[in-house]
Order: C-alpha cells, then sequence, then structure tokens
C-alpha cells in the first residue's frame, strides 16, 4: 500500500484534541464561576473534563503501540522486539518529560517558594525513576506543574501491554490469531479490572489532610485508590484492542467506515459536553475506573479503529495544522500548567484558581499561555524530542548489525 494508505488516519485528530480539552480545563479552572464569564457554558464544560482528555491520550497510546504485536501475531511471526519497544518508548517520553520535571522541581522551591524537604526528594525521584503512580504520596511528583501525574501510569501501561501479549500467546500456545485473538484479548482487559479491583479494595488511604484544598498531595489522596495504574492500563488495553480490530481492516476502504468514525467522534464530544454540563468530579464508570469507563473509551476506541478505513473524514481531520499540534502535544502537556502558573505569577494574579472574571484579561492571557506552550513545546520538539528520537533509531539498527548471525 502507498504511504497514505499505510497512515492512521485520525490519530493525529485525536492527540491534539486530547492536549487541547486538558488545556482549556485548566484554564477554565481559573474563572471565577459567579461571574459573567463562568456563565457561558464552553467554561462550565472545560472545568469538569479535563480527564477526559487523559482518558484519549491512553486509549490512543493503547491504539497505535499494540498495532505491531498484532501484525506480528497475525503473521505468525515472533512478538516485536522488546529491547526496540523499551528503547523507542524510552527515547520518546523520557528527555522531554524528565526535562519538564526537573525544571519544575527547581522552580518550585527558587521561585514559588516550596519547602525543599524529603518529601518533595521523595516524590522528585520516583518521577526521575518512573513510579509515581504507585502511591499518593508520589502521585504529583512536583508541585506546580500538576499534569505531569499521568506520565508514570503511562509508563506501567507501556510495561504492561508487552505482557498481555506474551500471556495471549502462553494462554493459547502460540497458534492464535485474527477474530479469536482479539476476543481474548478481553480476557487482558477483564485482568486489569481485576487488579484495579483489588488495588482499590486493599490499599488504604491516610485520610489526613485530605482534599484539593490541602494542595497536591492532599488531591492525591481523593484520587486513590481508585487512580491506580490497573485502571489506566484497561484505557490503554482497550484502546490496544482498537488496533487489533484496525489491523483487521486496515486493507478496506469504505464510506460506510468514514460514518461509523463520525458517530463515534460525534458521541464522544456529546458525552463530554453533557458530562461538563452536569458537572462532578471524575465521573467513575465501571468499578469505579475514572473517566466514565468503559463508555467513552470505547467511543474513542471506535473512531481511531475506523477512521483509518474510510475514504474522507480521517484525511479532513487530520488536516496540516491538525497535524503538527499533534506532532508538538506531549510538549504542550507537559509545559503548559507550569507557563501557566509563570504567568499568573508574575503578571495576571487573578489566575488564581477561580478569580479571574474578566472576559478581555482572560482572554488575552489565555493566548499568551497557549502561544508560550507552543513555543516552548515546538523547540522541545526540534531541538531534543526529535533528534533524540532519531538517535534511538540509529542505536537499535546498530545493535541488530552487531547482533550475530546464525551460522
Amino acid at each position: 500500500m502507498s504511504d497514505s494508505e499505510n497512515r492512521l488516519y485520525g490519530a493525529d485528530f485525536m492527540r491534539a484534541s486530547a492536549c487541547f480539552i486538558v488545556l482549556f480545563h485548566h484554564l477554565a479552572q481559573r474563572i471565577d464561576f459567579r461571574s459573567e464569564l463562568g456563565s457561558n457554558p464552553f467554561a462550565q464544560v472545560f472545568n469538569s473534563v479535563g480527564g477526559f482528555g487523559v482518558a484519549m491520550f491512553f486509549v490512543l497510546s493503547g491504539f497505535l503501540l499494540a498495532r505491531p504485536f498484532w501484525q506480528a501475531l497475525d503473521a505468525g511471526r515472533p512478538l516485536p522486539s522488546l529491547r526496540i519497544y523499551a528503547l523507542r518508548r524510552a527515547a520518546r517520553i523520557a528527555p522531554g518529560f524528565w526535562l519538564a520535571l526537573t525544571v519544575t522541581f527547581i522552580l518550585s522551591v527558587t521561585v514559588f517558594g516550596f519547602a525543599l524537604d524529603a518529601w518533595l526528594w521523595l516524590r522528585y525521584v520516583a518521577g526521575l525513576l518512573l513510579v509515581s503512580d504507585w502511591h499518593w504520596t508520589t502521585l504529583f511528583p512536583v508541585e506546580i506543574n500538576g499534569p505531569l501525574w499521568s506520565i508514570g501510569f503511562e509508563v506501567t501501561s507501556y510495561v504492561l501491554l508487552p505482557l498481555g501479549f506474551l500471556a495471549l500467546l502462553g494462554l493459547a500456545r502460540g497458534r492464535i490469531a485474527g477474530w479469536p485473538a482479539r476476543l481474548a484479548w478481553l480476557v487482558v482487559i477483564a485482568a486489569a479490572l481485576g487488579g484495579h479491583w483489588i488495588f482499590s479494595n486493599t490499599v488504604v488511604v491516610d485520610p489526613f489532610r485530605k482534599g484539593w484544598n490541602y494542595g497536591l498531595q492532599g488531591g492525591a489522596k481523593t484520587w486513590m485508590p481508585w487512580f491506580n495504574p490497573f485502571a489506566f492500563f484497561a484505557m490503554f488495553a482497550i484502546g490496544a484492542w482498537a488496533g487489533g480490530i484496525q489491523t483487521l481492516l486496515a486493507h478496506r476502504r469504505s464510506f460506510i467506515f468514514d460514518l461509523l468514525a463520525v458517530a463515534a467522534i460525534a458521541a464522544a464530544g456529546w458525552m463530554i459536553w453533557v458530562s461538563g454540563l452536569a458537572g462532578g468530579g471524575e465521573f467513575y464508570g465501571w468499578l469505579r475506573v475514572p473517566h466514565e469507563f468503559p463508555t467513552f473509551q470505547l467511543l474513542v476506541a471506535s473512531a481511531l479503529a475506523f477512521a483509518p478505513s474510510g475514504r474522507l473524514v480521517g484525511r479532513v481531520l487530520d488536516n496540516p495544522p491538525v497535524a503538527y499540534l499533534a506532532r508538538i502535544s506531549f510538549g504542550i502537556y507537559v509545559w503548559h500548567y507550569l507557563v501557566l502558573e509563570l504567568v499568573r505569577l508574575y503578571w495576571v494574579p487573578e489566575l488564581t484558581q477561580g478569580t479571574i472574571a474578566d472576559p478581555a484579561k482572560f482572554l488575552v492571557a489565555s493566548l499568551v499561555i497557549i502561544a508560550i506552550s507552543m513555543v516552548i513545546a515546538t523547540l522541545s520538539y526540534r531541538w531534543m524530542e526529535a533528534p533524540i528520537m532519531l538517535w534511538a533509531r540509529r542505536f537499535e539498527h546498530a545493535g541488530r548489525l552487531s547482533a550475530p548471525q546464525p551460522a
């Protein structure tokens, strides 16, 4: 097939949408909802729905990363090299995350005045080691930059994904492919939910100073134990399931898939809108898995599975501006909240949580925050993320060349 036929149309749109849902959510949280600005329905919606953007990221990651495993499974080949898989994941996530984490850690002490105590060091080290997702104490690895909490969960999902495929192969004794393999993957999703149930029913969270009014660690106590690695892997695994379905549909093209993709996107958007207007916390679903699990995740997964096999909608959605925003979305995600806090500290003190009421000032400040975040993300991608990913590809290629050849 040609490059255009191989492209996973719709993925860029989903990535960019997820990123800006999170960004707009954090901006909307600064609005005084007793004011005229706060009565705007878009402000009300975005104030509540940032978690849906995070859920979209997890479904999308599972969808993209599982496809090589499904392709190998269907072809009867060995699973992809776990060394190369780990190298690529580390090259894509770790450098940008570590830089944002370290800069935030330094600024949290030197600029924002947080005490450099043992707890702050513990959280930072847990973030560096990518294991901050296993306990409420370290769930937010630094102060100020709250969105960094999700990276630990993402990395755990990276680890669990190949384990799921290895378990699938083991249970089937290596003889499974096609639709039977996709049905068997439901066992992996069920196992993730089982892990979530055990975690949420056995982990005890300290009730002392519990609540968002006590800062990020107090907020972490309201999220855990329901925010746990198994819950987010369940979302990730639904995306992986959609990746498996898409590989079976990859050679098919029909406007029917356009209609199915549009219907799934519209239903997901409607769910975000209705949930946002209703307000609420984390929109817990089955077994108190966050973000309307599994309905919302299945809608996102359906859009990802069907859009590449459509004839029109994916190509319209993944236009050049959207593709650009998707490319730099990781940088926007890890930097925008720190930018927001710096703008609040040095320029617009009304951006304190829930206090800004002037529409003009809010609009100007928001545009400045978005612009600065996009510039930083562009520089990060151009001068760090892309070069490191390119280096990693050369490194893995060199590893193949240096490997001993069979006699």
